[in-house]
């Protein structure tokens, strides 16, 4: 296992820093596990609620097509939040680095970080707040059919709008931003060739005159004129740094400004194309199930055949990029709710026949109404989980490079999980005008400011020198993730480990 230095500590001591850095991802982590399994136990409890259009369309698009309807808008808000949260963060970087006209001071480099993950975790809660607001409204207005015009809509606008966002990122950073910092290395350039021209003739006229002194018979060298020629070696000696440190500083402008640059595009690549293959998932299970068809067998064996061949096309693809990982894990999570959605059904209909066989018959109608709800009651509540594992994976991916990149692992991990807890107090305290559908949403993005904590912590316990740095981040992680989440082992037990790949995923 490759290890960078990040310093020269004892192992003692890197387990003591690793140990408590750990503990403050992971407390945000656990931090949020209570408020979203309470959104959670309110949207499956209210009678009026999304509950109710699920398990009144069931029939009509079947369990398996609601499954991966669910499934397939739940990781769309996800996937699209975050990249709303990353292209803003970017933006205001981008802003930062290319408007200084020289290599920010230490102090500037914290509000760079700090601005941009402001920026990054507020677009991340905002977008997932408002895409929740919109597809309850969805849902209670249209039904699931709604949904699934809504999510298809969205799907096919998103190929034209990754171009779009192609070139007004392109326009804004060439007409905006960096145009006006051109000038001003243009004037600072012009500055320092004049002041060397000035000092070459300077130094001309000189010798001139000592060669006229020499010929009329003068001293061959003076006290003066030795303290004339050091300082002007010390004159062109200061003109040379200055041009180097120059030169230098627009290098490193100009690779921060390239990593940026790069990380909006794979992002933009990724908003496109990752939910292409989910959504297709949904609308052919969907339209099977519209068609009367929703029960058959014939509907699971072509979801599995569409899984695989999709998930074929994209693996064996010569070109595999990030966004074809993220479509292949969103199909499989999609493919996964689908297939829970119609197990619980199943499992209703094998109890009514154990009930039937011991003498306590249930009517057709009752049987059929509980199958629908707990079929829907696990479309949601799996489709929310998975949604939270996205949000927090994808977090991770973000805070996991910045570490990597040298953007300083202490300002990473407590300036995420600063930002999230201050976002968490404010969901909660905007929770009468968010409503349910709108705090879920927010929610999510708080975890998935929580990963960006989790995932720089995951990448520093990765960074250590010694196993014991390593052991000591990975022990504070769990221990703050179980001691904040109310020791719920098997959410904190699931969530960790994806936090951790992901973070050591290198998406750029």
């Amino acid at each position: 296992m490759a290890r960078s230095k990040l310093g020269a500590r004892t192992p003692v001591v890197e387990a003591a820093l690793g140990f408590a850095l750990g503990a403050v991802g992971g407390c945000m982590l656990g931090a949020t596990e209570d408020p979203v399994e309470k959104i959670m136990a309110v949207m499956t409890s209210e009678p009026q609620g999304l509950m109710k259009p699920m398990t009144d369309e069931i029939n009509t698009v079947g369990a398996l097509g609601l499954g991966t309807l669910v499934g397939a808008t739940a990781l769309t808000m996800a996937m699209t939040s975050v990249v709303a949260g990353v292209i803003l963060a970017a933006a205001v970087a981008s802003i930062f680095v290319a408007t200084r006209s020289c290599i920010p001071s230490q102090t500037e480099y914290i509000g760079l970080w700090a601005s941009a993950g402001l920026a990054g975790a507020f677009g991340t809660t905002l977008s997932g707040a408002t895409l929740g607001a919109a597809t309850e409204w969805i849902v209670m207005n249209s039904g699931m059919v709604g949904l699934l015009l809504a999510l298809s809509i969205f799907t096919m606008l998103k190929p034209p709008l990754h171009f779009l966002l192609k070139i007004i990122w392109q326009q804004g950073e060439a007409c905006c931003i960096q145009r006006p910092v051109a000038l001003i290395r243009e004037r600072q350039q012009k500055e320092i060739d004049a002041r060397e021209m000035q000092q070459r003739e300077r130094v001309a006229v000189q010798i001139e005159q000592r060669i006229l002194m020499l010929d009329k018979g003068g001293t061959e060298y003076g006290t003066d004129d030795g303290t004339m020629w050091k300082a002007e070696q010390r004159l062109r000696t200061e003109i040379e740094r200055e041009r180097r440190e120059k030169e230098e500083e627009e290098m490193e402008q100009r690779t921060i400004q390239e990593w940026i640059n790069d990380v909006v595009l794979k992002h933009v690549d990724f908003l496109a194309f990752s939910g292409i293959p989910m959504t297709l998932l949904a609308i052919v299970t969907s339209v099977f199930g519209v068609l009367g068809y929703g029960g058959h067998q014939s509907v699971f064996i072509a979801l599995l055949a569409l899984v695989t061949v999709i998930a074929y096309i994209l693996l064996k693809s010569t070109n595999f990029k990030f966004w074809m990982l993220a479509g292949c894990m969103g199909l499989l999570a999609t493919f996964v709710i689908a297939v829970l959605t119609l197990h619980a059904g199943q499992e209703v209909v094998a109890a009514s026949m154990k009930m039937r066989a011991a003498g306590q018959g249930r009517s057709r109608e009752d049987v059929s109404a509980h199958m629908n709800y707990r079929s829907a009651l696990e479309a949601l509540s799996a489709g929310f989980f998975v949604a939270k594992m996205c949000q927090l994976g994808l977090g991770a991916t973000v805070g996991g490079p910045l570490v990597r990149r040298g953007a300083g692992e202490a300002k990473v991990i407590v300036g995420a999980a600063l930002v999230a807890g201050g976002l968490l107090a404010g969901v909660e305290a905007l929770d009468p005008v968010l409503g349910n559908g709108g705090k879920a949403g927010a929610l999510l993005g708080v975890v998935g400011a929580a990963g960006v904590s989790v995932g720089a912590a995951a990448a520093l316990a990765g960074g250590w020198s010694s196993w014991l740095g390593t052991l000591g981040t990975i022990t504070g992680l769990v221990v703050g993730a179980l001691s904040m989440g109310r020791w719920h082992f098997v959410n904190i037990g699931l969530q960790v480990p994806v936090a951790y790949v992901f973070a050591m995923v290198n998406p750029f």
